[in-house]
């Protein structure tokens, strides 16, 4: 049960935030993230974008004048262009949002609130859901072969039909309530300025993926707690960028989790995580194949033609599923 707060009492501390947003590619969709966080008033608003020849750029100088722009037209990476916008904020805490996201207004005190609450905190998840209003799950375990299994094979989509089961998976629980976990994904993440740089913040190497699943191993090592907190709800549309190459991004996305099993794991453990994985792409570029085959409307098969061009080219890649 919640304390009450007498009227003698204080009211909390709230720390101070700046949003920082990382941008590519999406301008309508980075228009509407930066009209939500204009309303929700933090201390101050960088905008790194990765060399977007879309006209966002043009739309931050033209109607977000207030804003901080920082232009990196080498595109070295989510978590390059994260690194400095941070950099350039003065802020103790900063809430680091994808463009593909929208915040409602008391987004910022509430996290505030929450991270001057909860010292251990570093990283804190707000509740996320889906344009249609529907829960996207956030939290998740450290990579794990028993992990793998439960999403790959859609034995999550079982479990979370059963209420006596599905609480105990982070994949499947019902995000309502706060609560530590291994690590959040990173569409919104509410950063403790100070913890952040004590770590080194994001590591460079990862290009795209998994780069939050590193910096929250790396902070709980050096200490620190990652937080699910539903205090506020974001708005997430989901691989806004990432779609627009969904070959390359899959195989970005090996790229980094092998890095992520290089450098957190055993190579033991990391050799059968790789090994069950490929076995899974073996079997789902068949399954594909034969979708492919019997389907005939033109957009399911434009779609499936892409998922089984992807995984057979990273299947030729041999070196890839080395460790």
């Amino acid at each position: 049960m919640t304390e009450r707060r007498s009227a003698a009492m204080p009211a909390p501390e709230i720390l101070g935030f700046a949003v920082a947003v990382v941008s590519f590619q999406t301008r309508d969709l980075l228009e509407r993230c930066l009209l939500s966080v204009r309303t929700a008033q933090p201390l101050e608003t960088v905008v790194a974008d990765n060399g977007s020849t879309d006209g966002s750029i043009e739309l931050v100088r033209a109607k977000f004048a207030e804003m901080r722009l920082i232009v990196d037209e080498r595109n070295r990476g989510y978590g390059a262009a994260a690194n400095l916008a941070i950099a350039s904020c003065a802020a103790p805490a900063i809430l680091l949002l994808n463009s593909d996201t929208e915040i409602e207004p008391g987004a910022v005190p509430a996290l505030g609130r929450y991270l001057a609450e909860h010292p251990a905190a570093a990283i804190v998840g707000p509740r996320i859901v889906n344009p249609d209003g529907s829960l996207q799950p956030s939290t998740l375990a450290n990579p794990s072969a028993a992990d793998m299994l439960m999403g790959d094979t859609g034995l999550h989509l079982l479990v979370r039909r059963l209420p006596a089961v599905r609480e105990r998976f982070l994949r499947t629980w019902a995000h309502d309530r706060a609560r530590a976990v291994p690590w959040v994904t990173g569409a919104a993440l509410a950063i403790r300025r100070d913890a952040f740089e004590a770590v080194g913040g994001f590591d460079e190497r990862y290009f795209m993926y998994y780069e939050e699943a590193d910096l929250c191993r790396r902070l709980a090592h050096a200490g620190y707690e990652t937080h699910f907190a539903p205090v506020t709800t974001v708005v997430h549309a989901r691989s806004a960028s990432t779609h627009q190459q969904p070959v390359a991004m899959r195989r970005e996305w090996l790229v980094s989790y092998r890095r992520y099993l290089a450098t957190h794991g055993t190579r033991r453990s990391g050799r059968a995580q790789l090994g069950l994985l490929r076995a899974f792409a073996l079997a789902r570029t068949q399954r594909d194949r034969v979708r492919l085959h019997l389907e005939r409307g033109p957009e399911r098969r434009r779609q499936l033609s892409i998922a089984v061009e992807g995984w057979s080219a990273l299947l030729r890649e041999r070196e890839l599923w080395k460790l």
